[in-house]
């Protein structure tokens, strides 16, 4: 029988800590205790749909699907690397890629010296020199307001968002699948108007959107409460012939424990690397708190001051003064490893997470370097898509490649030349930009 702690479980299915432990005391669920943990088995949980999929996963299966032929992608917002490199690992072959941050472009040059990298703004980019020849697009774009967007639908209400750029992307590659991911509650931004207008783009353009799901990245190998909202859309010549299966989880969750010492996804401890420091004030309160706690363990004259006018307010608050535990997933990560509201306060020691330490939380492989300053590096994979949660997404997208190459058989384009072509005129177009 496999264990799993009252707390993972909460994660697992997406609630509070406090309501597992309702269930146990209730009998909502059969309570079990485990070296004096409290928790449950697996196998008596299987009425739950993310532990049924867990119990009857395929992972291991699905982890030797390998390519049919070399299937090429393009890359754009591709940041300190994480989706790309996810991507890359389950078999695509990247011939291009797009991002603006500076460190981030040298972040991936130092790691991926082959990969062709355009250090631009999207908007001066022309992709039509590929129209054709590549098989997949994909893409995270920044989540900025789209406050307009939704008024009439479709691709014209896109305009002037980073979204429309992957669409227009889209429009001159004409790949046969595109992937676009984002924080979830672009499903609900601006009462739902903003997604309905990015599924009239995408239905537009001629491609037929796989119903979306929210994927939390916990299920897929990342010791990490992150949840991604995962769009993929099959070109329509091509989209009755097909169909594309979501990756099956993992079989357990894995914790910060198993990011921050040798485990089944590292094969050492994580090595020694800079990071952040806590002034000599905000220390002193978070030595108050246990491991797995928050504001809420310090003693209420100290919460009082420390918390300032954020004591007033309402809501949990849990984000401040908070401590990972080592048994449990780490809390989503942000740009930032100190911010007050959303604090990750290492669990045996009083700091930040270094820079290594939040790299193996989004499961970044050791030999992943990034530059830039520090605060460039924590943002680099505080933005990141998890890699082992991009890795099981671009297994599945193989598969199904593989699926539209039995039943489309094509042959892969050399790019090499289409690529030049789009290099050399976004170079001409900074030479004589005054």
């Amino acid at each position: 029988m496999q264990f799993i702690s009252e707390n993972n479980f909460a994660a697992l299915i997406g609630t509070s800590n406090a309501t597992a432990q309702k269930w146990a005391e209730k009998g909502v669920f059969p309570s079990q205790t485990q070296n004096g943990v409290k928790g449950f088995y697996l196998e008596e949980l299987d009425s739950v749909p993310e532990v049924n999929a867990m119990l009857n996963s395929r992972w291991n299966e699905e982890w030797n699907i390998i390519p049919l032929r070399k299937y090429t992608s393009v890359e754009l917002f591709a940041g300190g690397g994480g989706l790309a490199l996810g991507m890359s690992l389950a078999g695509f072959n990247h011939v291009l890629l797009n991002e603006f941050d500076k460190a981030a472009c040298e972040t991936l040059r130092q790691n991926r010296p082959d990969w062709n990298i355009i250090e631009d703004d999207v908007r001066n980019i022309d992709f039509t020199p590929l129209r054709n020849k590549v098989d997949f697009l994909s893409g995270g774009f920044p989540c900025q307001a789209f406050s307009y967007a939704g008024k009439q639908g479709g691709f014209n209400d896109t305009r002037g968002t980073l979204f429309f750029e992957l669409a227009r992307a889209v429009k001159e590659i004409n790949p046969k699948v595109f992937m676009c991911e984002n924080v979830k509650g672009l499903t609900s931004h601006d009462n739902g108007r903003t997604f309905s207008t990015i599924k009239n783009t995408i239905a537009e353009l001629n491609y037929t959107l796989v119903e979306p799901r929210v994927l939390k990245a916990i299920m897929y190998q990342v010791p990490q409460k992150r949840e991604r909202l995962i769009l993929i859309a099959i070109r329509n010549d091509l989209a009755e012939k097909v169909q594309f299966h979501w990756p099956s989880p993992y079989s357990r969750v894995l914790t910060l424990r198993e990011a921050l010492y040798k485990s089944v996804i590292f094969d050492t401890d994580v090595p020694n690397s800079e990071g952040v420091k806590y002034p000599p004030k905000k220390k002193n309160v978070l030595k108050l708190v246990p491991q797995g706690g928050n504001w809420r363990n310090l003693p209420e004259d100290v919460a009082k001051e420390y918390m300032g006018g954020s004591w007033l307010l309402g809501g949990g608050k849990t984000g401040m003064a908070r401590r990972l535990s080592l048994d449990e997933p780490s809390l989503t990560l942000t740009c930032s490893p100190c911010q007050k509201q959303t604090e990750r306060c290492h669990p045996l020691e009083t700091r930040p997470l270094t820079v290594r330490e939040y790299a193996r939380v989004q499961t970044f492989p050791d030999k992943w370097l990034f530059t830039g300053t520090i605060s460039d590096k924590y943002k680099q994979i505080g933005n990141a898509v998890p890699v082992n949660l991009a890795w099981a997404v671009g297994r599945s997208l193989i598969r199904l490649f593989n699926d539209i190459q039995e039943v489309e058989p094509s042959t892969t384009y050399n790019c090499s030349e289409a690529v030049k072509q789009i290099c050399d005129k976004v170079r001409s177009l900074t030479v004589h930009t005054p």
